[in-house]
């Protein structure tokens, strides 16, 4: 191992050893180091083979110190506390912006992942939480001076697992979103990457759509010194971004509505206002040129007036630095309980040149957070000692707690006295908000201001005369009080709201609730840094009820450079992170600590007594084996389950003779292995001896065979060969007799025929000169009939002319067969989903073939099914669910309403037993007919859409009366359940009346359906009043 992988283990102790062994361990590629249970990260800036699928399965439930430091180890340790002890876990990453948080938190995810459960819906929940983090980092995510990915946003993700351990889902909240740089960036910095992403990598077609161009400097809110970074592929990670948006569960029209949403904020920073003197002599502002308001309009569904009067009729400057707020925790909270381990991963501490109410916030959550690792930190310490009864002395540390008082204090508190500047009558500026700080906090030790009345900071040139300056637990930040008024209001002028509510964008009107003129409160919101506080203490309360495991990401250099180590700027960071201040927390008592089971299992080798195996407990086997070895009494302590070392030296000690036991160990097992395999060697060697001389005396014997059996062999075939030879000549005699005596019978023979034929031929020559003509024109007419050959396809009707009279029969008959033919060829390319449609088709036709209307225009139209893609579509997903059978057809249809003839949208679904009626809008089943309940389906003769399914007395699903529905799909409705019902088992034929007019079974009362036609009405739609309690009338338009 390289340098100490363990702080509490280094030797000696300083800060110039502490710095010396990270650049030890980060010159060797050794990013990682444990301070205990904390992991030191160093930024590599660069890419390390350290993090493959190999380095997973190696740190896989392997103890926290078995391994080489590594972030996986603490993954690891943190997800079997939460899958075996049912301990909720938090893994709190913090650091300067560009030490490697988010990567940090990516890997921790992604290691999680990989370890916990396979499965498809497991896959899928684990698939969704990697790929948020490209959704987030496009919108929340941008180049800074310091960082090309720095997250401007706070982010802490509850990741929920099932008692196996398998993720079930995750809630993300968001902290402190850096509104201001969609307006402005400081130099050197960039825009959002979601703005860069999209002109860069998004197709020709959809940048028109949103009426966008490629140039960024066409846009006023893009930066264009920086516009490019090395490393960062825009145009990938846009296409990124969008699969993982599909991923997560954005539909389409979603997806299309965001980057809708994000073209409308690039064409807001184009729109210039001038001024202008009204009649009264008061200003006002114009905007200059509408083409980019009328497109922005276009984009949102906004009115341009609408919009135009919101903009103009306030003081509007579209350049300056807008409010940046906090978003709203919102926690999940569900019924059941389930493990969750949760991950924070938020903006470390910074110090700008120009520090703003933005840098005031985030120094003040991590001030917090600083607190509450060291509170958690030295409370675990301590509190492990008190329980295992060692004698422990209370160890003093600084506490922040009086920096995070001099901000959050509900009395005298910066953010309370902002809040109280916020909300006060009268005249409100930056500089009366100072002038209270100075009033209330100048005797404060840790707040600087050049007008307060501490005079040993009025001679302070360094201090300006508005600013005012903190001393952090990280260092001192001058803070400049211009806008920490207006910021910390956060206020959105009525009227704006009220357009973007107007919006027929369906995103602004989720974005803009408080838009809607019905719901207006005029109550006043809460300040940015009343949410914010309230934000960071529901975080901190959340935090503490989760067994914590830190991540302290340290950056080596401010260049952003691999290989290069800055002393004084890596020095400054574990300062002011504590880092020192934890190894002597944890080196206080006892540097070293160890359950007595493993410790048993890994030193048992240094006594005989407990050597290869202790029967006893397992502490009394530590005491016998500790007993035995030259370790002073003072070096030790025993607790109630664990065993601490107080000095590194001794586990040094307990190490080395542990090594120089394994070597002995080494030794024996080599030497009894090498004695086995002696004499291993030498048995197979005689065996192999014994089987060698068997083989060979075989092969001997075999030899001496062979020679005797081809002799004989030789012999044999001598004197075969005479006997064949003796027996050819014979039969050569034999045959050549034979084929005299046939010749000669061939020749008798032909000379009589041949007498007899000229006595006959002038008699029979006519005949056969007749039937040979008529064997050519046959061959004739089939050689030309080939030649002449129409298509194969079924409907072509032509065939070659005759050329022969006498052949009419057979020509019409050879068209007959070459048509069945190629009517049989033609089906045998049919699949079964085709031929089934045919035979729907074929079905449909001998049910409504010149008895309905409606049926010659349905004749064209496929038979679909599933019009709805119920399986698909995630709105009917509960449905789906509800439905245990395959969906056969999926439809919506009006239900009549029996009362006053009008219809009411329903989903009709039809399953192999049963037609369901459902809710449109929610989904839920009003009416379930089993199919074997159906008597009959009634329709009209005309070119209606009404059908009534008339159900069988007595039956269970008669009790509410029988269905008047109306659908566009009426013909493929009434053949699949005509189909449907021939082929059930357990149903009869269903029957189909086709009539204008019929009875239907309604609760009590039987009412009379009857179809007339009419003149067109309402656009020449079908029609249904009840005219008596016991009629129904429907109008059908006449067609022409």
């Amino acid at each position: 191992m390289i340098g100490v992988g363990d702080m509490v283990l280094l030797e000696p102790l300083s800060e110039d050893s502490f710095i010396e062994n990270l650049r030890k361990r980060f010159d060797h590629n050794e990013i990682y180091t444990y301070i205990g249970s904390v992991v030191i990260s160093m930024n590599p800036y660069r890419s390390l083979p350290i993090f493959t699928p190999e380095k997973v399965e190696e740190y896989r439930n392997r103890n926290f110190y078995e391994l080489s430091p590594h972030i996986y180890a603490l993954a690891d340790e943190a997800y079997r506390s939460l899958r075996d002890q049912d301990k909720d876990q938090c893994i709190l990453i913090t650091g300067e912006s560009g030490a490697g948080k988010t990567e940090a938190s990516k890997l921790v995810m992604s290691y999680v992942a990989a370890v916990c459960g396979k499965g498809q819906e497991v896959n899928k929940v684990k698939e969704q939480l990697l790929q948020s983090n490209p959704v987030l980092e496009a919108f929340g995510n941008a180049k800074t001076v310091r960082n090309d990915n720095s997250s401007r946003f706070g982010k802490y993700m509850d990741i929920e697992f099932d008692f196996k351990g398998d993720p079930l889902g995750g809630v993300i909240s968001n902290y402190l979103l850096e509104k201001s740089r969609v307006v402005k960036q400081p130099r050197g910095e960039r825009n959002f990457h979601v703005f860069y992403q999209l002109l860069s990598g998004a197709s020709d077609d959809t940048l028109k759509k949103l009426k966008l161009d490629r140039d960024f400097s066409k846009y006023n809110y893009l930066s264009l010194d920086s516009a490019v970074v090395n490393g960062l592929d825009d145009a990938a990670n846009f296409r990124t971004v969008r699969n993982a948006m599909q991923i997560v569960g954005f539909m389409e029209d979603e997806v299309q509505s965001v980057l809708e949403l994000v073209a409308a904020v690039l064409k807001l920073g184009d729109i210039e206002f001038k001024p202008e003197s009204r009649c009264n002599g008061t200003d006002e502002s114009r905007i200059k040129d509408k083409n980019d308001l009328k497109e922005m309009c276009e984009l949102l569904g906004i009115e341009q007036s609408v919009l135009e009067r919101a903009f103009s009729y306030r003081t509007v400057e579209a350049r300056l630095e807008k409010v940046s707020t906090t978003l709203n925790v919102a926690q999940a909270q569900t019924k059941a309980r389930h493990k969750v381990m949760g991950v924070l991963d938020i903006y470390g501490f910074e110090i700008f040149e120009d520090n703003s109410f933005e840098q005031f916030i985030i120094n003040y959550c991590n001030e917090k957070l600083q607190q509450i690792f060291i509170e958690l930190t030295l409370r675990e310490e301590q509190e492990e000692y008190v329980r295992e009864g060692i004698e422990w002395t209370n160890i003093e540390y600084f506490n922040n707690a009086i920096i995070c008082d001099l901000i959050e204090n509900h009395q005298n508190g910066i953010l309370a006295m902002l809040d109280e500047e916020c909300l006060r009558p009268g005249t409100v500026t930056d500089e009366t908000f100072l002038d209270k700080l100075n009033t209330i906090c100048a005797e404060h030790q840790h707040f600087e201001s050049r007008l307060s009345k501490n005079s040993k900071f009025l001679t302070d040139h360094s201090l300006p005369h508005n600013c005012f300056r903190i001393q952090h637990y990280a260092g001192k930040v001058l803070y400049r009080a211009e806008g920490f008024v207006d910021k910390n209001n956060d206020l959105l002028y009525r009227d704006l709201s009220q357009a973007m509510y107007k919006a027929n964008h369906s995103l602004i009107k989720q974005l803009f609730p408080e838009g809607n003129p019905a719901k207006v409160n005029l109550k006043r919101p809460p300040t940015a840094g009343f949410q914010f506080r309230a934000s960071v203490g529901t975080l901190m309360k959340n935090l503490q009820t989760k067994n914590p495991n830190y991540i302290r990401c340290i950056k080596p250099n401010d260049k952003k450079a691999s290989h290069i180590f800055t002393d004084s700027l890596v020095c400054h960071q574990v300062r002011y992170l504590g880092l020192m201040e934890n190894v002597r927390v944890r080196r206080a008592g006892y540097a070293f600590r160890q359950a007595y089971e493993p410790c048993l299992e890994r030193y048992k080798m240094l006594c005989k007594r407990t050597w290869p195996h202790w029967r006893g407990p397992a502490r009394e086997g530590v005491e016998v084996l500790m007993a035995d070895l030259p370790v002073p009494a003072e070096e030790f302590s025993y607790g109630r389950s664990k065993i601490f070392i107080r000095n590194p030296r001794t586990l040094f000690f307990l190490e080395e003779r542990r090594r120089q036991c394994l070597q002995d160990l080494a030794t024996l097992i080599q030497k009894i292995y090498r004695g086995w395999k002696c004499r291993s060697h030498f048995l197979l060697l005689k065996k192999s001896q014994i089987v060698v001389a068997a083989w060979y005396r075989r092969y001997a014997q075999e030899k001496k065979y062979q020679k005797i059996k081809s002799a004989t062999t030789v012999v044999q075939s001598y004197t075969r060969g005479w006997q064949a030879r003796k027996l050819l000549r014979e039969l050569k005699y034999q045959k050549r007799c034979e084929e005299a005596v046939t010749t000669i019978s061939a020749f008798w023979h032909g000379t009589q025929v041949r007498r007899e034929y000229r006595k006959f031929f002038r008699a029979n020559a006519g005949k056969k000169i007749y039937d040979f003509t008529i064997q050519r024109i046959m061959q004739k007419y089939f050689l030309g009939l080939k030649s002449t050959m129409p298509s194969v396809s079924p409907i072509d009707k032509s065939w070659p002319a005759n050329p022969y009279r006498f052949l009419d029969g057979v020509h019409t008959e050879l068209r007959r067969i070459f048509h069945l033919w190629r009517c049989k060829k033609y089906r045998s390319q049919f699949t079964e989903e085709k031929k089934a449609v045919y035979e729907e088709k074929l079905e449909a036709s001998e049910i409504f073939k010149d008895k309905k209307a409606l049926y010659p225009s349905s004749v064209s139209q496929p038979f679909k099914g599933d019009y709805l893609e119920i399986s698909k579509n995630p709105k009917y997903q509960k449905l789906h669910s509800a439905v245990d059978e395959k969906v056969l057809l999926a439809d919506v249809v009006n239900k009549i309403n029996r009362a006053n003839g009008k219809g009411t949208a329903r989903i009709f679904l039809l399953t192999k037993k049963s037609v369901v009626l459902a809710d449109q809008k929610t989904g839920q089943v009003k009416a379930s007919v089993p199919l074997p309940d159906l008597a009959s389906v009634s329709v009209s003769t005309q070119s209606d859409g009404f059908f009534a399914l008339r159900l069988k007395e007595g039956s269970a699903s008669a009790v509410k009366g029988d269905f008047l529905l109306s659908s566009d799909h009426l013909i493929e409705i009434i053949t699949k359940l005509h189909r449907t019902g021939a082929t059930a088992a357990d149903s009869e034929q269903l029957d189909i009346d086709i009539s204008d007019e019929f009875l239907l079974q309604f609760k009590h009362d039987k009412v009379c359906v009857k179809f007339i036609q009419g003149a067109p009405k309402n656009g020449n739609s079908v029609s249904c009043k009840r005219k008596n309690n016991r009629l129904l009338e429907v109008s059908v338009p006449t067609t022409a």
